[in-house]
């Protein structure tokens, strides 16, 4: 047997910092850790003995896992969300390497697109592509080039100190030559199967960047805006409209488009009227849709209705003759119409809108465009011209109102695209661009989403579903410098050719180009023959969608197909096993990963997809340094900890659900799990230091606790491996803290005698528990887990893995699982809880002992006898009874029907035989109930008397007891403490609360707590017989070897009126 002073010596010295270890084995470790300390020496144990490429290495032959980095741009610093979604690509293919598998991570870097040139135009002071011209396209990507590797090693840091294991030697570069040769294959096949076609239409297009958009970056950038919503009279000019003098009127909310205004159109099927008004006494005669007639007020006449077909080629006259727009101004018939707003009547500008441009070509109409590129009208135009087409609205509103052809104008705030990218608002403008024909393969896209699994489920029919349901051809082509080059080629007399590498484009010129920088302006400077005109081919000056790249990286980041190795490597990783990023992505990353994949091999690139919510401040706040609530990534892992950020973000919320992130609530989740924990693991090696322990094997004859928490852990491994399985950190999170709780709060407190006594069965009980804990915990906090296998495990088992990360994952012993033993331990938790806050609710203090308690639960008449000792001793008890023995003296008894259960028996009886269970005794039927499990009821059914048997499950039962008693309860479960106070339980009480102060005051005057003492103590007559008949009880409590009274001595102010003074012997 140990000595429990001696631990007690132990705990003193490692609260003095003092080292008492006698290397005796394991090491007594300290219960205060450094998070953040600790971390840093285990990232030089990881990086000096290469764990993780031996974690890669160590599986090779094994199954391929496969999993994609989403490439970010280096160009700005990395923020907290960027650790979001690091947190949870780490943690999945950690697991699965615990689970045998081989998960190759490259790095990878977005170096492409706007972004980074309007960032490098801030640097250089431009204000667009005229400066980039005059500073020359070469010098400019150069510039790019440089922005996009600035802050790399800021980012490879914050990766590094999170833990995130992921390989930055072989990293894939988007603007490397390899990764273009390769995205210029894949354009290449997409070219062959006639699905790379230039078009004119009509496409979202920043005149800031001078380049349109493609719909899923349409999809990132709308903001709040007011704008003008106005209704113009168009004076019918020909036809029946003519004859009755009637104008359409029409509704937009783009006056500045009524420049350009070459029609109207009305829907065929559609009832059109002739309404006259009379406003200011003046009357008029307009045309709207029948169903849209409201908006002229109460007071109208009808004077004629016709259907959209019969209005067609009606003339009328156009707002503004600015500009000239030849065989045009007259009505069209458009399918797309609706009547849900407006007036049902829609001018038509088809240089601005996809729909307009559509209807228009069926009539032969011409498309005339007054706005320039820079989003400017062209100077000649009068009224508006040089003006930003946002701008011009005022003057023309103005105008229009000056000639009469207003009928009302309003502001309405609504949602208008703008630039994601520069914030400038976006015009529909009509010009030449690639496209990629995705409106071919809808069913094949489709097809590959419905094969997914999405995380969560309701993006697959919702938002992705409904993006995929809704798609439009991917416009490819960018007016822009540093992008990936289009590679195709084109002369004069329009052939062209699509290019798949730089050795074909090498062997078409005749020239050597394996080292040639494909960027502009390098790859425009090579030329050569056509092969069937001899004319000369130029490449087209575009270059791709950035998003294009980061979309081919599944093939690209090996130089697929051209590089050596390269066709096995992309074979061996594809389709990925799991991605994971924010949820926008669902138009971004997630849209042309499975676009392109689908395109190019007919399979989607990935298999599961985790979808993330965004990062919030602590308030719910969007994160911002304007608000300045920024929480910079290095210093928040500085002062918590990696591990406790990424518990938090693992653990503390649904990963698609917004999280607010801040220092008390990641400070909250450290203390009550990952240092309960670590406590745990303390208290461990203290016993485990004094026992001399050595790990062995567990034997048959175990205890009920050791066998209870040996269930929890097998119920736990098989929890966690399912929840990390089905990429549900929520749940893995929630069973290891639950356990975690259970272990330290509830097993080790329940055997702390055992520890004390060095019990080699509790302590290898515990043992087995703290191991397999610490191997479930590390793929979610990989740090603290390797700390303890270093600094505990591989001390007691030399024979163990040189890391715990280059460990099997556990596997779950299901004959060890009890479930009834589980539930019967559960409920005495339960019990305890219920019961100390009905101690807290009565002021009684658990130092005071009580005659009785009586529990109400379903499940108590299965537990054991030692477990209810568990919950007397908690509860300080003398005595536990199932609240029926009392009787109706102490206990007030209701019931009521429980219409679920005895509806599914007795269907349209139900309400009979409720009122026959209000009407009888609720004593004595819960007595007999309890007594014979089953009370018959005799109901009146028609006039027939019908016996009936319900059972316990058939009614609701309410326990109430009387005065004198303190209850508690929750979901069904009730526990009463009898407060009545004998002499005898307020002496015992006494006794415990002079235990205690003398405890306090040995450790308020410095002694260890191993020294014997003489108590000198006084006290008031009825505390000093409390103290007089437990001498020897107080004295073997604390160590005394003589307890004297000094009765010259008056009681002091504290709450027992206790005077003591302790000399040490």
């Amino acid at each position: 047997m140990l000595n429990h002073e001696f631990i007690k010596g132990q705990l003193r010295a490692l609260e003095c910092g003092v080292n008492t270890s006698d290397n005796r084995g394991i090491n007594t470790l300290s219960a205060q850790i450094d998070l953040p300390s600790m971390e840093a020496g285990i990232l030089d144990f990881w990086s000096q003995n290469q764990i993780f490429e031996k974690s890669v290495a160590n599986r090779n032959g094994a199954p391929r896992w496969s999993f994609y980095e989403g490439p970010p741009t280096a160009n700005g610093k990395p923020g907290t969300h960027h650790i979001e979604a690091r947190v949870f690509k780490d943690l999945f293919p950690r697991f699965q390497t615990m689970k045998g598998k081989q998960v190759i991570r490259k790095a990878g870097w977005d170096c492409h697109g706007l972004p980074v040139e309007i960032a490098v135009e801030k640097e250089l002071g431009f204000t667009g592509k005229a400066d980039i011209e005059k500073f020359g396209v070469a010098a400019f990507n150069e510039k790019c080039k440089e922005s996009v590797q600035r802050h790399v090693d800021e980012f490879t840091d914050m990766t590094k100190r999170m833990g995130f294991w992921v390989d930055f030697d072989e990293a894939y570069w988007t603007m490397s030559p390899a990764y273009i040769e390769s995205v210029w294959w894949s354009l290449q096949q997409i070219w062959n199967k006639g699905l790379l076609v230039q078009d004119h239409r009509v496409a979202p297009y920043c005149p800031r960047c001078g380049t349109g958009l493609s719909d899923h970056e349409l999809a990132q950038g709308y903001e709040t805006i007011k704008d003008p919503s106005v209704f113009v009279r168009f004076p019918a000019t020909t036809g029946k409209l003519a004859e009755l003098k009637a104008s359409l009127l029409v509704w937009t909310t783009t006056p500045w488009t009524l420049v350009a205004n070459t029609a109207v159109a009305v829907n065929p099927k559609v009832d059109y009227q002739v309404i006259e008004i009379t406003t200011d006494e003046k009357t008029e005669r307009l045309v709207v849709a029948s169903d849209l007639a409201s908006v002229l007020g109460e007071d109208r006449k009808v004077i004629a209705t016709f259907k959209g077909t019969e209005l067609e080629h009606t003339k009328y006259s156009r707002p503004f003759d600015f500009v000239e727009i030849n065989d045009a101004h007259y009505v069209v018939l458009a399918e797309y119409v609706t009547v849900e707003d407006g007036t049902g009547l829609v001018h038509q500008s088809p240089a601005f809108g996809a729909d307009d441009l559509e209807v228009c070509r069926k009539y032969n109409l011409p498309v005339v465009n007054p706005v320039s590129p820079d989003g400017h009208f062209n100077k000649e135009v009068p009224l508006v011209g040089g003006v930003f087409f946002k701008e011009a609205d005022k003057a023309l509103i103005k105008d229009l109102k000056s000639r009469g052809l207003m009928f009302k104008s309003l502001q309405f705030e609504h949602s208008y695209p703008h630039c994601w990218r520069c914030h400038t608002a976006l015009m529909y403008y009509a010009q030449p661009s690639w496209y990629i024909k995705t409106t071919s393969i809808k069913k094949e896209l489709l097809r590959e989403n419905s094969n997914t699994d999405w995380h969560p489920e309701t993006i697959k029919t919702g938002r992705f579903g409904d993006w995929l349901n809704n798609n439009i051809d991917w416009a490819v082509s960018r007016n822009r410098y540093w992008g990936t080059p289009l590679p195709i080629w084109r002369c004069e007399n329009k052939h062209e050719v699509c290019v798949g590498s730089l050795a074909e484009l090498g062997k078409l010129s005749g020239t050597e180009l394996s080292n040639l920088d494909p960027h502009r302006p390098f790859v425009d400077d090579v030329k050569f023959k056509c092969d069937k005109c001899s004319s000369t081919m130029e490449r087209i000056p575009e270059v791709i969608d950035c998003w294009y790249d980061s979309g081919a990286m599944p093939f690209a980041q090996w130089g697929y197909p051209h590089k050596q190795g390269s066709e096995a490597e992309f074979k061996a990783a594809y389709p990925a096993d799991f991605i994971c990023e924010a949820i926008d992505q669902t138009r971004g990353w997630f849209y042309t990963l499975m676009t392109i994949g689908t395109l190019v091999f007919d399979k989607s690139s990935y298999k599961t997809v985790l979808c993330l919510g965004h990062i919030l401040d602590k308030d719910g706040r969007k994160m911002s340094k304007h608000l300045g609530n920024v929480l910079e990534p290095m210093p928040l892992m500085n002062q918590h900890g990696a591990d406790a950020v990424r518990w938090y973000m693992l653990a503390a919320g649904s990963p698609w659900s917004a999280r607010r992130v801040g220092h008390d609530a990641i400070s909250d989740v450290v203390r009550k799990t990952l240092l309960t924990y670590w406590n745990t693991i303390s208290f461990f090696t203290l016993y485990a230091n004094a026992a001399d322990f050595k790990v062995t094997s567990l034997p048959k004859d175990l205890t009920l606790m050791d066998r209870w928490i040996l269930s929890e852990l097998n119920k736990l491994i098989a929890g966690v491996d399912s929840a990390l399985e089905n990429f549900d950190s929520q749940e893995a999170g929630l069973l290891l803290a639950t356990f975690i709780d259970d272990l330290s709060n509830w097993y080790v407190r329940r055997s702390r005698r055992r520890f004390w006594d060095g019990d080699p069965v509790a302590l290898n009980t515990l043992y087995v528990c703290l191991k397999n804990l610490t191997l479930l915990l590390a793929p979610m906090v990989p740090f603290i887990s390797e700390h303890v296998w270093q600094t505990l495990v591989r001390v007691a088992e030399s024979d163990q893995t040189e890391s715990v990360h280059l460990a099997n994952f556990p596997i779950s012993d299901k004959s060890a699982i009890d479930e009834k033993l589980s539930s019967s331990v559960g409920l005495s938790r339960r019990l305890v809880e219920l019961g100390r806050s009905a101690r807290a609710e009565s002021g009684v203090k658990i130092r005071q002992p009580l005659s009785r308690a009586l529990v109400s639960a379903s499940g108590w008449e299965n537990i054991s006898d030692e477990i209810k000792t568990h919950i007397a001793e908690e509860l300080n008890i003398l005595k536990l009874d199932g609240i029926h023995v009392a009787g109706t003296d102490l206990v007030d008894i209701s019931v009521k029907a429980n219409f679920r259960t005895l509806g599914t028996k007795f269907g349209a009886d139900v309400q009979v035989i409720a009122k026959a269970i209000a009407a009888a005794d609720p004593s004595a039927m819960v007595k007999e109930l309890r007594k014979n499990k089953v009370f018959k009821l005799n109901i009146d059914l028609g006039g027939k008397t019908k016996a009936i048997e319900i059972d316990l499950d058939d009614l609701v039962i309410t326990e109430t007891p009387r005065s004198g008693w303190s209850v508690s309860s929750h979901a069904g479960e009730s526990l009463a403490l009898d407060l009545t106070l004998t002499p005898e339980l307020i002496r015992a009480g006494q006794v415990r609360e002079v235990i205690r102060a003398i405890q306090e005051e040995r450790k308020n005057i410095g002694l260890d707590v191993s020294d014997r003492i003489t108590v000198n103590w006084n006290a008031p007559a009825e505390l000093t017989a409390a103290i007089n008949s437990a001498v020897a009880e107080i004295s073997a409590e604390v160590l005394a070897t003589k307890m004297v009274q000094d009765n010259s001595e008056s009681a002091t102010e504290n709450e027992l009126g206790l005077w003591l003074k302790l000399v040490k012997n």
